[in-house]
């Protein structure tokens, strides 16, 4: 049986980590570096790396930060966040990550997705897409800019066309559901599920153990993307882990 991937985020604006609610309200938690060991310890089966304002402040990703990053921890690592051109996914890869996770500018651009999968491999390529419902509770629209820009495009069949283009995996955020502790958003998650057939990541809502049972137990994903439980040291990835295994959820111990 596959495993089931407990993924931390940092959120990374100036330098160091943060967190809000909903995208908005932003607080410092801690240094990026510091924060991927202790959840390299923790035995995390990946870490995401999302510089949050690059695009909304029209520059690149700090690629000094993503490399020191890159050389404290070894598993899985995805960078994203303004990254526009395939010199852009280059230039992180070869900083250190192994994935690139493509947001804003794959909505601007799609065939950096046709692009990018074609020159590095789409086991390399994760669309991002932040979805919030739409107020007559039809479906979810694609937001962009950290959520501040609504495209009006369809998010299930936005992730329908970023499959087809060469995306391998999802990195679905809930903005109705982030930062509030709520729970993942899984009607959310599984209309994307019966859509695609890659790989999707929750994210978005994460308050508690339950959550990531939830989140597994209803087939809603294949790995649980949090960053609030674990910058705060509510939970540890190993707590996760553990609980789950003994909930009868298959994770790597």
């Amino acid at each position: 049986m596959i495993k089931k991937r407990i993924i931390p985020c940092l959120d990374v604006r100036d330098g160091k980590v943060v967190k809000g609610i909903n995208f908005v309200g932003l607080k410092e938690v801690g240094d990026p570096v510091e924060l991927a060991e202790r959840y390299y310890r923790q035995s995390a089966d990946e870490l995401v790396f999302l510089d949050i304002t690059a695009t909304h402040e029209h520059r690149d990703t700090m690629v000094h930060i993503v490399e020191k990053v890159a050389e404290k921890i070894f598993m899985p690592f995805t960078v994203g966040g303004g990254i526009r051109t395939t010199e852009d996914i280059r230039r992180i890869l070869r900083a250190g990550a192994d994935k690139v996770s493509l947001n804003s500018a794959a909505v601007r651009n799609p065939d950096i997705l046709n692009e990018g999968a074609s020159m590095f491999g789409d086991q390399c390529i994760v669309l991002a897409v932040d979805g919030r419902m739409r107020s007559d509770g039809s479906g979810w629209n694609v937001v962009i800019n950290g959520g501040r820009i609504d495209t009006g495009l369809d998010a299930v069949e936005w992730i329908r066309e970023g499959v087809s283009r060469g995306a391998g995996e999802i990195l679905l955020t809930s903005m109705d559901a982030d930062g509030t502790k709520q729970g993942f958003d899984i009607p959310f998650l599984k209309a994307v599920r019966q859509a695609v057939n890659v790989p999707v990541i929750a994210s978005g809502g994460c308050g508690s153990l339950e959550h990531f049972r939830e989140v597994f137990a209803e087939d809603a994903a294949d790995a649980a993307l949090a960053a609030s439980l674990f910058h705060y040291n509510e939970l540890t990835v190993t707590d996760v882990k553990e609980y789950l295994q003994k909930e009868g959820i298959p994770v790597r111990l």
